[in-house]
Protein backbone atom coordinates (compact mmCIF):
# COMPACT_ATOMS: atom_id res chain seq x y z
CA UNK A 1 0.00 0.00 0.00
CA UNK A 2 1.44 3.51 -0.90
CA UNK A 3 2.99 4.83 2.55
CA UNK A 4 1.36 8.11 2.39
CA UNK A 5 -2.25 6.82 1.75
CA UNK A 6 -1.80 4.36 4.76
CA UNK A 7 -0.26 7.05 7.13
CA UNK A 8 -3.61 9.07 6.48
CA UNK A 9 -5.94 6.10 5.86
CA UNK A 10 -6.60 7.66 2.76
CA UNK A 11 -7.82 6.50 -0.86
CA UNK A 12 -5.36 8.69 -2.86
CA UNK A 13 -1.90 10.08 -1.61
CA UNK A 14 -2.94 13.52 -2.77
CA UNK A 15 -3.02 15.98 -0.26
CA UNK A 16 -4.76 19.65 -0.80
CA UNK A 17 -2.11 22.73 0.66
CA UNK A 18 -3.40 24.40 3.49
CA UNK A 19 -3.20 28.07 1.45
CA UNK A 20 -4.61 31.28 3.41
CA UNK A 21 -8.13 32.82 2.53
CA UNK A 22 -8.71 29.27 0.30
CA UNK A 23 -8.50 26.37 2.29
CA UNK A 24 -11.86 26.83 4.45
CA UNK A 25 -13.73 23.61 5.64
CA UNK A 26 -15.96 23.52 2.73
CA UNK A 27 -12.53 23.14 0.27
CA UNK A 28 -11.12 20.75 2.77
CA UNK A 29 -14.29 18.66 3.62
CA UNK A 30 -14.64 18.39 -0.22
CA UNK A 31 -11.08 16.81 -1.09
CA UNK A 32 -11.48 14.57 1.79
CA UNK A 33 -15.11 13.32 0.59
CA UNK A 34 -12.97 12.53 -2.89
CA UNK A 35 -10.48 10.25 -1.61
CA UNK A 36 -7.58 12.89 -0.62
CA UNK A 37 -6.77 14.34 2.38
CA UNK A 38 -7.89 18.23 2.80
CA UNK A 39 -6.50 20.62 5.04
CA UNK A 40 -7.81 23.68 6.99
CA UNK A 41 -5.35 26.72 6.83
CA UNK A 42 -5.18 28.17 9.94
CA UNK A 43 -2.97 30.60 8.94
CA UNK A 44 -5.50 33.37 8.05
CA UNK A 45 -8.06 32.50 11.12
CA UNK A 46 -8.28 33.67 14.31
CA UNK A 47 -8.62 30.99 16.83
CA UNK A 48 -12.60 30.51 17.31
CA UNK A 49 -12.87 31.07 13.13
CA UNK A 50 -10.76 28.04 13.02
CA UNK A 51 -12.64 26.16 15.64
CA UNK A 52 -15.70 26.36 13.47
CA UNK A 53 -13.93 25.61 10.45
CA UNK A 54 -12.84 22.38 12.24
CA UNK A 55 -16.45 21.78 13.55
CA UNK A 56 -18.05 22.16 10.37
CA UNK A 57 -15.64 19.89 8.19
CA UNK A 58 -16.71 17.18 11.03
CA UNK A 59 -20.22 17.57 9.78
CA UNK A 60 -19.46 17.71 6.02
CA UNK A 61 -17.18 14.62 5.95
CA UNK A 62 -16.49 11.15 7.92
CA UNK A 63 -12.95 11.04 6.45
CA UNK A 64 -9.66 11.68 7.61
CA UNK A 65 -8.91 15.86 7.11
CA UNK A 66 -6.49 18.28 9.01
CA UNK A 67 -5.25 21.60 9.51
CA UNK A 68 -2.03 23.55 8.47
CA UNK A 69 -0.79 25.21 11.01
CA UNK A 70 2.41 28.11 10.43
CA UNK A 71 3.84 28.41 13.33
CA UNK A 72 4.98 31.61 13.62
CA UNK A 73 1.32 32.20 14.24
CA UNK A 74 0.81 34.55 17.00
CA UNK A 75 -1.86 32.79 18.52
CA UNK A 76 -0.36 29.22 18.56
CA UNK A 77 -1.06 27.76 21.60
CA UNK A 78 -4.46 28.52 21.49
CA UNK A 79 -4.95 27.16 17.69
CA UNK A 80 -2.77 24.02 18.98
CA UNK A 81 -5.23 23.44 21.82
CA UNK A 82 -8.23 24.17 19.65
CA UNK A 83 -6.55 21.01 17.58
CA UNK A 84 -6.65 18.84 20.42
CA UNK A 85 -9.84 19.98 22.03
CA UNK A 86 -11.80 19.33 18.57
CA UNK A 87 -10.21 16.14 17.95
CA UNK A 88 -7.83 16.69 14.77
CA UNK A 89 -5.82 13.66 13.65
CA UNK A 90 -3.49 15.37 11.19
CA UNK A 91 -1.62 18.35 11.54
CA UNK A 92 0.93 20.27 9.22
CA UNK A 93 3.44 22.48 9.78
CA UNK A 94 5.34 25.10 8.39
CA UNK A 95 7.13 28.44 8.94
CA UNK A 96 9.26 27.26 11.89
CA UNK A 97 11.07 24.72 13.75
CA UNK A 98 9.64 21.81 13.60
CA UNK A 99 11.00 21.03 17.52
CA UNK A 100 8.94 23.06 18.75
CA UNK A 101 5.65 21.21 18.76
CA UNK A 102 6.01 17.63 17.30
CA UNK A 103 6.36 16.06 20.15
CA UNK A 104 3.75 17.49 22.22
CA UNK A 105 1.42 16.77 19.22
CA UNK A 106 2.64 13.40 19.19
CA UNK A 107 1.93 12.77 22.48
CA UNK A 108 -1.68 13.78 21.52
CA UNK A 109 -1.85 11.07 18.89
CA UNK A 110 -1.85 13.44 16.31
CA UNK A 111 0.31 12.60 13.14
CA UNK A 112 2.75 15.63 12.30
CA UNK A 113 4.35 16.39 8.69
CA UNK A 114 5.79 19.66 8.38
CA UNK A 115 6.95 21.44 5.44
CA UNK A 116 10.32 22.40 3.97
CA UNK A 117 12.27 24.46 1.40
CA UNK A 118 15.79 22.10 1.56
CA UNK A 119 17.09 19.00 2.67
CA UNK A 120 18.89 20.45 5.43
CA UNK A 121 15.62 20.84 7.09
CA UNK A 122 13.78 18.05 6.11
CA UNK A 123 16.58 16.30 7.64
CA UNK A 124 15.87 18.56 10.75
CA UNK A 125 12.12 17.53 10.78
CA UNK A 126 12.92 13.87 10.48
CA UNK A 127 15.01 14.20 13.68
CA UNK A 128 12.92 16.08 15.26
CA UNK A 129 10.46 13.14 15.33
CA UNK A 130 7.72 14.01 12.27
CA UNK A 131 5.74 11.88 10.16
CA UNK A 132 6.24 12.76 6.46
CA UNK A 133 8.08 15.79 5.31
CA UNK A 134 6.38 18.11 2.22
CA UNK A 135 9.56 19.12 0.19
CA UNK A 136 8.16 21.98 -1.54
CA UNK A 137 9.83 23.22 -4.78
CA UNK A 138 10.06 27.34 -5.08
CA UNK A 139 7.25 27.44 -8.41
CA UNK A 140 5.17 27.08 -5.12
CA UNK A 141 2.59 29.90 -4.64
CA UNK A 142 2.33 31.96 -1.62
CA UNK A 143 5.50 32.07 0.87
CA UNK A 144 8.69 29.98 -0.25
CA UNK A 145 11.79 28.96 0.38
CA UNK A 146 15.05 30.88 0.40
CA UNK A 147 16.93 28.69 -1.68
CA UNK A 148 14.66 29.16 -4.57
CA UNK A 149 14.87 25.37 -5.20
CA UNK A 150 13.13 24.02 -7.81
CA UNK A 151 10.75 20.87 -7.61
CA UNK A 152 12.63 19.14 -9.97
CA UNK A 153 15.69 19.23 -8.23
CA UNK A 154 14.68 19.54 -4.74
CA UNK A 155 13.00 15.58 -4.38
CA UNK A 156 15.72 13.81 -5.23
CA UNK A 157 17.93 15.46 -3.12
CA UNK A 158 15.37 15.39 -0.06
CA UNK A 159 14.65 11.59 -0.94
CA UNK A 160 18.57 10.38 -0.56
CA UNK A 161 18.20 11.57 3.53
CA UNK A 162 14.92 10.36 4.50
CA UNK A 163 13.44 7.47 5.70
CA UNK A 164 10.29 8.60 6.32
CA UNK A 165 7.29 9.34 3.79
CA UNK A 166 8.15 12.61 1.28
CA UNK A 167 5.60 14.49 -0.10
CA UNK A 168 6.59 16.72 -2.62
CA UNK A 169 5.16 19.71 -3.62
CA UNK A 170 5.50 22.79 -5.84
CA UNK A 171 4.33 22.50 -9.12
CA UNK A 172 2.07 20.17 -9.29
CA UNK A 173 -1.67 20.07 -10.44
CA UNK A 174 -2.29 16.98 -13.00
CA UNK A 175 -1.94 13.35 -13.09
CA UNK A 176 1.42 13.37 -14.99
CA UNK A 177 3.30 16.04 -12.71
CA UNK A 178 2.12 13.78 -9.92
CA UNK A 179 3.57 10.50 -11.63
CA UNK A 180 6.64 12.34 -12.47
CA UNK A 181 7.28 13.16 -8.90
CA UNK A 182 6.76 10.02 -7.75
CA UNK A 183 9.05 8.77 -10.37
CA UNK A 184 11.64 10.89 -8.44
CA UNK A 185 11.41 9.35 -5.36
CA UNK A 186 8.00 11.04 -3.86
CA UNK A 187 5.02 9.00 -1.97
CA UNK A 188 2.72 11.40 -2.53
CA UNK A 189 1.85 14.97 -3.97
CA UNK A 190 0.43 18.02 -2.03
CA UNK A 191 -1.46 20.76 -4.29
CA UNK A 192 -2.15 23.86 -3.88
CA UNK A 193 -3.10 25.65 -6.51
CA UNK A 194 -4.95 23.09 -8.30
CA UNK A 195 -7.29 23.19 -5.35
CA UNK A 196 -7.49 27.12 -4.76
CA UNK A 197 -8.91 26.72 -8.00
CA UNK A 198 -12.06 24.79 -7.62
CA UNK A 199 -15.86 26.12 -6.31
CA UNK A 200 -14.93 25.16 -3.17
CA UNK A 201 -12.00 27.15 -2.70
CA UNK A 202 -12.91 29.87 -0.24
CA UNK A 203 -11.31 32.46 -1.86
CA UNK A 204 -12.60 35.28 -3.93
CA UNK A 205 -14.36 34.88 -7.51
CA UNK A 206 -12.39 38.02 -8.71
CA UNK A 207 -8.99 36.59 -7.73
CA UNK A 208 -9.74 32.94 -9.18
CA UNK A 209 -11.14 34.86 -12.56
CA UNK A 210 -7.56 36.69 -12.34
CA UNK A 211 -5.81 33.25 -11.71
CA UNK A 212 -7.93 31.13 -14.54
CA UNK A 213 -6.82 34.45 -16.80
CA UNK A 214 -3.19 34.41 -15.53
CA UNK A 215 -0.51 33.10 -18.54
CA UNK A 216 2.80 30.95 -18.05
CA UNK A 217 5.16 33.87 -16.46
CA UNK A 218 2.74 35.96 -15.02
CA UNK A 219 4.02 35.15 -11.67
CA UNK A 220 6.51 36.70 -9.70
CA UNK A 221 8.96 35.54 -6.51
CA UNK A 222 9.53 39.09 -4.36
CA UNK A 223 9.16 40.52 -1.17
CA UNK A 224 12.56 38.40 -0.30
CA UNK A 225 13.52 40.40 2.31
CA UNK A 226 10.67 40.27 4.89
CA UNK A 227 9.62 36.60 3.37
CA UNK A 228 9.66 34.95 -0.04
CA UNK A 229 5.98 35.37 -1.74
CA UNK A 230 4.65 34.31 -4.91
CA UNK A 231 2.79 36.82 -7.00
CA UNK A 232 0.55 37.54 -10.04
CA UNK A 233 1.70 40.76 -11.21
CA UNK A 234 -0.60 43.34 -10.03
CA UNK A 235 -0.58 47.22 -9.47
CA UNK A 236 0.44 46.25 -5.95
CA UNK A 237 3.27 44.06 -7.07
CA UNK A 238 4.16 46.92 -9.58
CA UNK A 239 4.45 49.64 -6.40
CA UNK A 240 7.11 46.93 -4.55
CA UNK A 241 9.15 47.05 -7.58
CA UNK A 242 9.19 50.43 -7.64
CA UNK A 243 10.34 50.35 -4.11
CA UNK A 244 12.91 48.06 -4.81
CA UNK A 245 14.23 51.01 -7.65
CA UNK A 246 14.63 53.73 -4.98
CA UNK A 247 16.38 51.26 -2.81
CA UNK A 248 14.10 50.31 -0.27
CA UNK A 249 14.96 49.31 3.30
CA UNK A 250 13.02 46.67 5.01
CA UNK A 251 11.11 48.96 7.18
CA UNK A 252 10.28 50.54 3.75
CA UNK A 253 8.83 47.32 2.69
CA UNK A 254 6.85 46.66 5.18
CA UNK A 255 5.28 49.29 5.65
CA UNK A 256 4.21 49.50 1.81
CA UNK A 257 3.28 45.64 2.09
CA UNK A 258 0.60 46.84 5.40
CA UNK A 259 -1.35 44.95 7.21
CA UNK A 260 -4.23 42.42 5.62
CA UNK A 261 -2.55 42.22 2.29
CA UNK A 262 -2.99 38.89 1.36
CA UNK A 263 -6.81 39.04 2.37
CA UNK A 264 -7.54 42.20 0.43
CA UNK A 265 -6.52 40.43 -2.46
CA UNK A 266 -7.45 36.49 -2.14
CA UNK A 267 -10.37 37.00 -0.31
CA UNK A 268 -12.20 40.49 -0.55
CA UNK A 269 -11.07 40.23 -4.64
CA UNK A 270 -9.11 43.45 -4.65
CA UNK A 271 -7.23 42.58 -7.57
CA UNK A 272 -5.07 46.19 -7.61
CA UNK A 273 -3.98 46.56 -4.29
CA UNK A 274 -4.14 43.35 -2.71
CA UNK A 275 -1.65 40.32 -2.93
CA UNK A 276 -2.30 37.77 -5.30
CA UNK A 277 -0.80 34.33 -4.14
CA UNK A 278 -0.85 31.80 -6.68
CA UNK A 279 1.88 29.16 -8.17
CA UNK A 280 3.74 29.45 -11.59
CA UNK A 281 1.24 26.51 -12.41
CA UNK A 282 -1.77 28.54 -12.51
CA UNK A 283 -0.74 29.25 -16.46
CA UNK A 284 -1.97 25.79 -17.04
CA UNK A 285 -5.23 25.47 -15.56
CA UNK A 286 -8.16 27.62 -17.50
CA UNK A 287 -11.33 26.61 -15.86
CA UNK A 288 -12.75 26.45 -12.02
CA UNK A 289 -14.53 23.24 -11.69
CA UNK A 290 -15.82 21.03 -8.42
CA UNK A 291 -13.29 19.44 -6.35
CA UNK A 292 -14.22 16.00 -7.37
CA UNK A 293 -14.14 16.70 -10.88
CA UNK A 294 -10.24 17.97 -10.66
CA UNK A 295 -9.64 14.41 -8.57
CA UNK A 296 -11.12 12.25 -11.10
CA UNK A 297 -9.28 13.71 -13.93
CA UNK A 298 -6.00 13.96 -11.77
CA UNK A 299 -6.47 10.22 -11.18
CA UNK A 300 -7.29 9.40 -14.56
CA UNK A 301 -4.43 11.55 -16.07
CA UNK A 302 -2.24 9.57 -13.86
CA UNK A 303 -3.06 6.17 -14.91
CA UNK A 304 -2.99 7.61 -18.70
CA UNK A 305 0.72 8.47 -17.77
CA UNK A 306 2.10 5.54 -16.21
CA UNK A 307 1.35 3.87 -20.01
CA UNK A 308 3.40 6.18 -21.97
CA UNK A 309 6.04 4.04 -24.10
CA UNK A 310 9.29 6.00 -23.10
CA UNK A 311 11.54 3.70 -25.19
CA UNK A 312 14.08 5.19 -27.41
Amino acid sequence: MNRISQLFNIKYPIIQGGMIWNSGYKLAAAVSNAGGLGLIGAGSMYPEVLREHIQKCKQATDKPFGVNVPMLYPNIDEIMNIIVEEGVKVVFTSAGNPKTWTSWLKEKGITVVHVVSSSKFAVKAQEAGVDAVVAEGFEAGGHNGREETTTLTLIPMVKQHLQIPLIAAGGIATGKAMHAAMVLGADGVQMGTRFAMTTESSSHQHFKDACVNAQEGDTYLTLKELAPVRLIRNKFFNEVQEAYGKCATTDDLKALLGRARAKRGMFEGDLENGELEIGQIVGLINEIKPVDDVMQEIIADFHQSRKVDLSF
